[in-house]
């Protein structure tokens, strides 16, 4: 007899937590989840910042099914013409400057940021790594080197190094740090799983410095950040400094599953010889991915999603007032409330959810839930999230 969705869930797919959340989604459109009964949810979470224009989409749906009436997979990446692929790329180098002229699409996030990892040691000579306390920037074994919390390395050792950890806006951390022996610094502009901790201007202008006198490359994940989540198309645009590798995902699939990193051509072509095949994947820039993720950022740029991105993040500010509430932060609609422990946070989110209104924590700052919705999300929507969070903290207060 056929398990139901939930018992084979449980008896057939790994877990990644003793207490999953198991919300049963039957489905999903534009900023709501609707679960088995029927009930719906609004959206805070984005899937992790990849729903940038909400859910099902009827532009990024038709790509999707144009796309699969032509081909699926047909070779590993980088091997043979597919035109969805072609043209993903050409548009993102189209709104990047002119020094992000070359992109290398993967799987996702963490793959593309070991592809960084890898450009960085093959062009430099170097090994050596700086990355932030509190970062993340993915679960496979390079990335998972770029984190600084035993808790979550430490079952996993050795892993890659030396790898140098500075604390985000902590300038005078950087003399501290070998430059000579370092390939790369990898930066989260905003340090989504630190409750959306922002970087500061003059840290990262100094960065760059150090960098250029160096040889060191300067890498920015806006895995979370791009596509215009932060009221930008990439958040580096507000900090005046362009990366040598730019790395991507999340939303840069349109909902499928996609990654990249963006270079200039001189630095890409070194993965094309000495070795040949420098880095290889099978599915990445998968046709029906690319196809997706074009279409919707060609929504997101014809509806300029990121023009309103400003007044609805403060919207949330200022409607979400209460004692309860410790702090908002945050940049654009990559923000983070902070509760007074853990524990209330715990408390507070199935409440929120049973409610009607979809979110979580954090890895790095557990006090504080999120607020990450689809860019598309109207000021009615808005004000009705923050009635129902206020309304469970007014419950807790009692």
């Amino acid at each position: 007899m056929q398990h139901s969705p939930k018992s084979a869930f449980f008896q057939y797919l790994a877990q990644t937590s003793p207490s999953p959340m198991a919300l049963e989604i039957d489905s999903a459109e534009g900023n709501y989840l609707t679960d088995r009964s029927g009930k719906r949810y609004l959206d805070l979470i984005a899937g992790i910042s990849v729903c940038n224009i909400g859910h099902q989409h009827p532009a990024v749906i038709a790509a999707i099914e144009k796309q699969i009436h032509r081909h699926l997979h047909v070779m590993v990446y980088g091997e043979v013409v597919q035109n969805s692929q072609s043209a993903y790329g050409e548009m993102l180098v189209q709104y990047l400057p002119p020094s992000l002229n070359s992109v290398y699409f993967t799987n996702s996030g963490a793959e593309a940021i070991d592809a960084a990892m890898k450009l960085a040691k093959r062009a430099t000579g170097k090994f050596g790594f700086v990355a932030q306390e509190n970062s993340y920037h993915g679960s496979t074994q390079a990335p998972l080197s770029l984190m600084s919390d035993p808790y979550y390395t430490d079952p996993y050792k050795p892993l890659l190094g030396p790898v140098y950890f500075i604390k985000q806006n902590q300038t005078d951390q950087l003399d501290t740090i070998p430059w000579k022996n370092i390939a790369a610094i990898i930066i989260e502009l905003v340090q989504a799983e630190n409750g959306t901790t922002p970087a500061q201007i003059e840290y990262i202008q100094r960065i760059q410095e150090l960098c250029i006198l160096n040889h060191v490359l300067l890498v920015f994940d806006e895995i979370q950040t791009g596509f215009g989540r932060t009221g930008s198309l990439f958040a580096f645009e507000q900090y005046n400094v362009v990366p040598d590798i730019l790395v991507l995902g999340k939303a840069l699939g349109g909902g499928m599953p996609m990654g990249a990193i963006v270079a200039r051509k001189e630095l890409m072509q070194q993965f094309a010889s000495n070795p040949i095949l420098g880095h290889i994947t099978t599915f990445g820039g998968h046709p029906v991915s690319a196809a997706a993720g074009k279409a919707a950022m060609q929504v997101l740029i014809d509806a300029d999603l990121k023009k309103s991105v400003a007044s609805k993040a403060n919207l949330f500010r200022e409607l979400l007032v209460h004692p309860r509430i410790t702090s908002i932060q945050g940049m654009g609609l990559l923000m983070s409330v902070g509760l007074s422990s853990f524990d209330e946070v715990l408390q507070v989110i199935p409440k929120f959810i049973e409610k009607g209104v979809f979110t979580d924590w954090f890895l790095f700052a557990n006090n504080r839930f999120r607020i990450c919705p689809p860019l598309t999300i109207t000021e009615n929507e808005i004000r009705t999230c923050c009635q129902i969070i206020l309304s469970v903290l007014d419950e807790m207060s009692k």
